[in-house]
């Protein structure tokens, strides 16, 4: 859900009390996209209103504030005129210009609205405690989660070994980095995941996913691989910390591709994926972490936990790829997957 809107933020400086989710919600299904289907909204909250035009655009000083001004770019909210500066929110920001400025780039029209005492939103009470109530579940999610994790990690004994300590924090880091190459590989908007590709080269993280190297024997994306490893291993050591050997060896067998993405990166495709890069070095510090905790020996013979955990990993991938293509081709039936 969105921070503001305009309809909020007008609403906000109105002084009318209502909530942002409902506000937001009636501004998308507003029937006439226009400053009529504008005042339709506001008589739901007991306030009139009226659109006018200035041919004078030095007399803004005299209308009222709030008031909504239109300008070539969309509408700003007035909040003050005094002082020669005019004080405005453009997109919930607040933002001052002077005068001359504010006339230039003003059209004349300004859309006026009168609230009084009893002015509020629709079933506002109800309103309010459903969306408190979705804030406080969204909140408890995260806080449960940690909670759980923390007693898992307690419970199962990892806190008394240093390299379990660096083993779930570099597995954790793993999975943050391959969430969002799964999320720009969905096509996802992600403003975390666009600041990360940025740092080693601007649109190199992109130019990565689309190319033909971003799927692993064109079936899997290899996102979809990176979140299936970390996810299962960490879930593993959690859950299983006896079989943290078998884990050391899971990830020696990642190290070959590790060079090859590199190689491919700099060599081949000439563009570099910062989340790649980075999955790639936490890989090796994953490596390190094992071998200094001493968990890369007793690796032969091979037992039967082993291939369970292959089986894990080959069964959770197909589960999200599966995901995947459900979340990219919605319309997909049966028979086309």
């Amino acid at each position: 859900m969105p921070d503001h809107n305009i309809l909020s933020d007008f609403l906000a400086t109105l002084g009318v009390e209502h909530t942002l989710s409902y506000s937001a919600a009636s501004l998308q299904k507003m029937p006439f996209q226009s400053l009529f289907g504008f005042s339709k909204l506001l008589e739901k909250y007991g306030i009139e209103s009226e659109g006018i035009r200035i041919s004078d655009k030095s007399e803004f000083t005299k209308l009222p504030v709030p008031f909504l001004a239109q300008t070539r770019q969309g509408f700003l909210i007035v909040t003050d005129t005094r002082n020669g500066m005019i004080s405005y929110l453009s997109a919930g920001v607040p933002e001052k210009c002077d005068a001359d400025a504010f006339t230039n780039a003003w059209t004349g029209m300004a859309f006026l609205a009168y609230p009084t005492e009893v002015s509020i939103e629709p079933d506002y009470m109800a309103h309010l405690i459903a969306e408190k109530g979705n804030r406080i579940k969204r909140l408890l999610l995260p806080l449960l989660a940690i909670t759980l994790f923390v007693w898992i990690f307690i419970a199962n004994g990892l806190w008394r070994h240093a390299s379990a300590w660096f083993l779930t924090g570099f597995n954790l880091l793993g999975l943050y980095l391959t969430y969002l190459l799964v999320q720009k590989s969905a096509g996802f908007a992600s403003k975390h995941a666009d600041a990360v590709c940025g740092v080693l080269q601007k649109k190199g993280c992109d130019m990565i996913l689309e190319s033909s190297a971003a799927r692993f024997f064109g079936l899997f994306g290899w996102a979809e691989v990176g979140f299936t490893y970390f996810s299962v291993s960490l879930l593993t050591l959690l859950f299983f910390p006896q079989f943290t050997h078998w884990l050391a060896l899971c990830n020696l067998c990642c190290l070959p591709f590790t060079l090859w993405s590199i190689w491919y990166q700099k060599y081949r495709a000439r563009h570099w994926c910062t989340l790649c890069v980075g999955v790639q070095a936490t890989l090796w510090c994953l490596f390190f972490s094992y071998l200094g905790g001493g968990w890369i020996s007793g690796l032969l013979p091979l037992r039967a936990p082993l291939f369970f955990l292959a089986l894990t990993y080959v069964t959770v991938l197909l589960a999200l790829n599966r995901l995947m293509s459900l979340i990219e081709n919605p319309d997909m039936d049966e028979t086309d997957s």
